[in-house]
């Protein structure tokens, strides 16, 4: 089969992209190996933010008295809490299935491999293969949880975010490795509903790529809930032969070891860059991060050039995830320009990103939290506190200089993480 494009990979970066093409009037295909929305609609933020949102509405009915009502003392239903997410996660997928429909977009199920010429070989469950052509092939394969050496996961008592969505007990004591959003907001759900949390975490200060004023707000919020932070400290083994977890930690204060039914491995992830034909196509990568400079010479500005142009295979901002690119920057006129398609083509996928989104019209410059901004000459010039008659403690605004133009940063994760949201 012949198509326009061919999307690998059916994330939030892929589906939409598939979208914008068909409606452009290319003739266009989605290969996907497991459910429709990838991991962020099926295993990451959607049902994530399932799970935080009935955290938040348990602590809600805790602090009732707080806004003026009374109501009875709430209890957890833990097996109910993920089994809404898991519903959540099924109809947002579902979703995705009607989209494809809607605008005529074939999908094709299956492991998809790059294969020379612009072709795609697609391996269905059953061992079938097709191969598939398209003028221009995006590679969307998004991402995985990352594995470290210390920290081997079992699936019982070391997990990654799959498995700590869809626990079948509510443990009582859990350590987490790894402070990044999955860390963090699997810390706060935990915490919220009664699991005695530790956080550990390699550097000196939690969320490591937020502002410095994020992280010190967080961890006062996430103390005073009752979780312990543990930085600048390493995980160097975990002891599993027991009923629970021994495990050891290295920290400035030398080594100690926590005790708990599971640990989370969250240090991150890794891209899904294996074993779908990019060495056999001549595409350069390394270890995290597909090469942008795949695209045509020339159309990639700030990264050195190689002497090859490969044409006809795109990467999708990356592949780091689904959307950030080396050093969390989204260059989208540029990938516009390569795939000599309207630019508009990843235009609602970048309706998606960051924490920050400056538009040059159809053009998305940079996706940069505070700290990227300022060493692009983008100032902050204060912050102030919002919302306060929302009860909310912890949310604030930051205000930031760009010429003469001033745009607020309102910190949407603090708003998902802060112990009395108002929805």
């Amino acid at each position: 089969m012949k198509y326009d494009v061919i999307v690998l990979g059916s994330g939030p970066g892929g589906y939409v992209t598939a979208i914008r093409a068909s409606q452009l009037g290319l003739k266009t295909a989605v290969v996907e190996r497991e459910a429709l929305g990838g991991i962020c609609l099926n295993w990451g933020c959607i049902p994530t933010k399932a799970l935080l949102k009935s955290a938040n509405v348990f602590e809600y009915i805790e602090h009732a008295e707080d806004y003026g009502i009374k109501v009875g003392a709430p209890k957890v239903d833990f097996e109910g809490m993920v089994k809404r997410s898991r519903g959540v996660a099924e109809g947002m997928s579902g979703g995705v299935t009607f989209l494809m429909k809607k605008n005529n977009i074939d999908v094709i199920m299956g492991n998809g491999k790059l294969l020379p010429g612009k072709k795609l070989e697609v391996t269905a469950a059953d061992g079938a293969v097709s191969t598939l052509e398209a003028d221009h092939i995006i590679v969307a394969t998004g991402a995985r949880s990352r594995q470290l050496p210390s920290l081997p996961q079992d699936g019982e008592k070391v997990i990654g975010y799959r498995e700590a969505m869809t626990l079948k007990k509510q443990p009582k004591k859990m350590v987490v490795v790894g402070s990044g959003a999955i860390g963090i907001e699997f810390a706060y759900f935990y915490n919220a509903i009664g699991t005695e949390v530790t956080v550990v975490e390699y550097v000196d200060r939690i969320v490591p790529v937020e502002d410095k004023e994020v992280s010190k707000q967080l961890e006062r919020t996430f103390k005073k809930a009752g979780i312990k932070i543990k930085t600048s400290s390493e995980v160097t083994g975990v002891d599993t032969s027991g009923s629970g977890c021994k495990v050891t930690v290295k920290t400035k204060k030398g080594e100690e070891t926590l005790e708990c039914d599971v640990v989370l491995s969250a240090a991150g992830v890794v891209s899904n860059i294996e074993n779908i034909g990019l060495e056999e196509c001549g595409i350069v990568h390394d270890t995290a991060l597909l090469e942008a400079d795949v695209l045509d010479v020339g159309h990639h500005a700030g990264r050195a050039q190689h002497d090859v142009a490969l044409e006809g295979f795109f990467p999708l901002f990356g592949l780091h995830g689904d959307f950030a690119a080396a050093a969390g920057r989204v260059h989208a006129g540029d990938f516009g320009a390569g795939l000599d398609l309207d630019a508009r083509l990843l235009e609602g996928a970048l309706e998606l990103l960051g924490d920050l989104l400056v538009l040059h019209g159809n053009n998305a410059v940079d996706v940069l939290h505070h700290s990227h901004l300022r060493a692009d000459g983008v100032v902050e010039v204060g912050k102030l506190d919002a919302d306060r008659a929302r009860a909310d403690d912890d949310h604030f605004l930051g205000l930031l200089l760009e010429g003469h133009r001033l745009a607020v940063a309102n910190h949407l994760f603090t708003v998902l993480w802060k112990r009395r949201q108002l929805a």
